[in-house]
């Protein structure tokens, strides 16, 4: 008879439940900044600013403190642990990939409102509805970035759970876990090849590979496993002795202007457009519906106003501020020049 826990993988006993969900984000955290350093000197897409490592670190940072000393009760909702820790993702993501990071938090933890553990059917679904809130979250897409890396890791979810026939239990978790990682391997290293800028410069993408190292995090969590190092070594660029690429690259000028701010949809639709007209690398993204009252009236869903997480880079940040300060209070407002420090 098939158990749905207690399935063991060798001699580590699988477990996907909400306590499983905490440890995944804590390991991620520590994992990424570890790694932050060689994130960093690979960073040269979209400006060569050298700060994806830090960016992925301090959102990661951000969620895994939203839930780290809450002790969870056996059964809980794993999708009540994971819209806590991408809420506050959210609210502090950093820099393109913090905030793509982000999204596919709060994604995966639509999916598995109302379950207590996550399951291949789940894991298919939050990557599915990821890749299509991350792409559609950004005003121009790009191929050989983390979207590939995380259109990569939904098909190959949802792949497993087609030949799996739709089986929820742990072992066909970690059937998925394993081949989706394996694949969103494969994926990081083509990004070389799909992005002109990394193939001239001969590095995969920075985003990509730390959109793996979480990947690979919640399956060493939930597997009990540990990725070797020398799963690394195939990654150009990304060997320690390497030096920081981004360095010899042209200074960018401009700045990094993030912030969190409550508007309705239209309004959102509104900024999206006019940031677009100004700045480039625009990233607009819900983080949750807000009160479904205004002015002391209630409102129907769709008029409902929501907080949205906001990413720009312009030339002159005077204008986008003007601007969304023209629609709303902002809150979390960061502002940064995009040039990376220099040796002197």
């Amino acid at each position: 008879m098939r158990r749905k826990d207690g399935i063991t993988l060798g001699h580590h006993k699988i477990a996907a439940n909400a306590q499983a969900m905490r440890r995944w984000l804590c390991a991620a955290e520590q994992v990424v900044g570890n790694h932050s350093d060689r994130l960093n000197a690979i960073n040269i897409f979209p400006v060569a600013d050298g700060d994806t490592g830090t960016n992925l670190y301090l959102t990661l940072r951000a969620a895994a403190r939203a839930i780290g000393t809450e002790e969870y009760a056996v059964g809980v909702d794993v999708g009540v642990v994971l819209s806590d820790a991408a809420g506050a993702a959210m609210e502090n993501a950093r820099g393109n990939s913090g905030t793509l990071l982000a999204v596919f938090l709060a994604a995966l933890a639509e999916s598995v409102q109302g379950h207590p553990r996550l399951s291949a059917p789940l894991l298919a679904s939050g990557l599915r509805r990821a890749r299509m809130r991350c792409w559609s979250a950004l005003s121009e897409p790009v191929e050989g970035t983390m979207l590939s890396a995380l259109a990569a890791a939904a098909d190959a979810a949802e792949e497993m759970d087609s030949a799996l026939n739709g089986d929820d239990s742990n072992l066909a978790l970690a059937q998925s876990l394993n081949h989706v990682v394996e694949t969103v391997q494969q994926a990081v290293v083509r990004t070389e090849e799909q992005l002109g800028a990394l193939r001239q410069a001969q590095v995969v993408d920075a985003g990509a590979v730390g959109f793996l190292l979480v990947l690979d995090c919640l399956r060493g969590t939930i597997l009990g496993t540990q990725t070797s190092e020398t799963a690394w070594d195939e990654l150009h660029g990304y060997q320690t002795e390497f030096p920081h690429i981004h360095g010899d690259m042209p200074a960018d000028d401009g700045y990094e202007v993030m912030c969190t701010i409550e508007l309705s949809p239209l309004d959102a639709a509104t900024l999206r457009q006019r940031l677009d007209e100004i700045g480039e690398s625009v990233i607009i993204s819900p983080v949750k519906a807000v009160s479904g009252h205004r002015d002391g009236v209630d409102v129907q869903e769709g008029e409902l106003s929501y907080r949205w997480r906001v990413h720009v880079h312009a030339a002159d940040p005077a204008p986008v501020l003007e601007l969304i300060n023209a629609l709303g209070e902002p809150a979390n407002v960061t502002l940064s020049e995009l040039a990376a420090p220099r040796e002197s």
